[in-house]
């Protein structure tokens, strides 16, 4: 399998803020968000692999800055790191102000999928090789993410986590 880039992946989905979106305060739903999140990060783990992907984990999402109605929202999102049958995306969320073409970053997730075949078996995943200095980084701390994950579960003992006891070396 020919490893790919983060940059094959690379999904940017951007939309309005609408009234039915919004919660009493006027802020987008944070399930609906998690929603655009996911179907972001789902199209870059296909653009990955070129295979049907499920949803393994939602690991980590941060609601920073709330999103107003009628706020133009894009979801960017890459894969980070891909493992045998598994691929780490991370997906930064942005608040467009479109009176003076600016971003404000206002939250960001990283979220698991697995490529499966018409059976729902795991299928192995091309590697990745990041490019940019933000990719390296990305790239190394999803292994750590994995075994904390993986200890977490109770899939992985602590000994044996060897990027995590690194930290602490």
């Amino acid at each position: 399998m020919t490893p790919k880039k983060p940059s094959n992946s690379y999904t940017i989905q951007t939309d309005i803020v609408l009234p039915s979106e919004t919660n009493s305060l006027n802020h987008l739903f944070g399930g609906e968000l998690l929603s655009r999140m996911d179907r972001a990060a789902s199209i870059a783990a296909r653009r990955h692999c070129n295979q049907t992907v499920v949803t393994a984990s939602v690991n980590h999402v941060s609601f920073n800055i709330p999103i107003p109605l009628n706020s133009v929202v894009s979801v960017v999102a890459k894969v980070s790191r891909a493992f045998k049958t598994s691929m780490e995306v991370i997906i930064d969320v942005f608040i467009e102000n479109t009176e003076n073409s600016t971003k404000q970053q206002a939250n960001q997730g990283i979220y698991t999928f697995v490529a499966v075949d018409n059976n729902t078996k795991p299928m192995a995943v091309p590697k990745i090789i990041p490019e940019t200095p933000e990719e390296h980084t990305r790239f190394e701390a999803a292994l750590r993410r994995k075994q904390l994950s993986l200890i977490l579960a109770g899939r992985l003992k602590p000994n044996d986590a060897s990027e995590l006891k690194a930290l602490f070396k």
